[in-house]
């Protein structure tokens, strides 16, 4: 009779993968401050435990280049850049018309995000947006994903002034890269809405004083009860206009806030949970922070393909 087998595998095979597998658990349990601290210190090696965490917001400078310190978050963004354009080099070197696993991974991916913002802004402007909104959305990706390497937190380095520092950090928990992207995203959706809407016609979404001084110069005509109209309707349409531009500026802080919040609360839920269960048990987080990672990607680059659209149709739509 033949063998019968689990997932693939025999009986036995199970069994010892599933043997293996809790030894793991218990030596992970008793060898983090959660066994310690109800089982006491059962004798394991002092290389199984890991020490206890110190996150810091402020980034370390590693050294300084022309009087500008060049920061540890800086580092891992360089680093990000480089993988990014490695990358690519590799795959568009010897692009086949038969691709390979990579070049076919790479190539769904753009033409995922190419049709997205096809179907957002429409034919023209999506090819327009394209190329922004997928830079800012694989930057994001890469620094949140290459953070989770064990480089990151692990190698030190003594600077110039004597003090260790850790030589990476993930460049997405220093909120001056969220504020840079959030800057960036701003001046991509300002540029796009005055250049394809027109200066006059952008900024009058802002600025919009016309029936409120109309109504002005009709109270001076005497015509007092279209006047008192124009007046409190023109009001109005300042008091909106205000509202506009105040969000457009606020679209910057939740923007930076929300990619830093997630990216440095993530981070610190890796370190507890290595301090608190170290090794096995904290894998499945690490899964958590890499869809963590592309929903926070696919978010920012998603707002603002969604904020430049609305940008250069807002008054296409109102005056049509």
């Amino acid at each position: 009779m033949p063998k019968r087998r689990v997932l693939g595998c025999s009986f036995p095979l199970l069994a010892v993968i599933a043997a293996a597998l809790l030894g793991l658990f218990l030596v992970s349990f008793l060898s983090g401050a959660l066994g310690r601290s109800l089982i006491g210190d059962v004798g394991l090696p002092g290389w199984l435990s890991v020490p206890a965490p110190d996150p810091k917001l402020p980034p370390e400078a590693v050294f300084h280049l022309l009087g500008f310190p060049v920061t540890n978050s800086i580092i891992s963004a360089w680093l990000t850049i480089a993988v990014l354009v490695g990358v690519s080099y590799v795959v568009t070197r010897r692009l086949k018309l038969v691709p390979n696993r990579l070049q076919a991974l790479l190539e769904s991916a753009i033409g995922w995000l190419y049709d997205l913002c096809r179907e957002v802004a429409g034919e023209k402007n999506g090819r327009r947006f394209f190329p922004v909104v997928a830079t800012i959305f694989f930057f994001v990706l890469m620094n949140a994903w290459l953070s989770l390497l064990p480089i990151f937190g692990s190698i030190n380095i003594t600077t110039a002034g004597g003090e260790h520092v850790h030589l990476f950090r993930g460049a997405n928990t220093d909120i001056n890269l969220p504020l840079a992207l959030a800057l960036v995203s701003f001046i991509f959706v300002e540029y796009h809405g005055i250049r394809l809407v027109g200066a006059r016609h952008y900024i009058a979404k802002f600025i919009n004083a016309g029936r409120f001084f109309g109504g002005l110069g009709q109270l001076f005509r005497g015509s007092l009860r279209a006047g008192l109209v124009g007046v409190l309707t023109g009001g109005i349409d300042i008091f909106v206009g205000l509202l506009e531009a105040l969000s457009e500026f606020i679209r910057i802080i939740s923007f930076t806030f929300r990619l830093f919040g997630n990216m440095t609360a993530g981070e610190i839920l890796l370190l507890l949970v290595t301090f608190l269960v170290p090794w096995l048990a904290v894998i499945p987080f690490y899964g958590l922070e890499l869809l963590v990672g592309l929903v926070q990607a696919l978010i920012f680059s998603g707002l603002t393909l969604v904020f430049a659209t609305m940008a250069v149709t807002h008054h296409k739509e109102e005056t049509a």
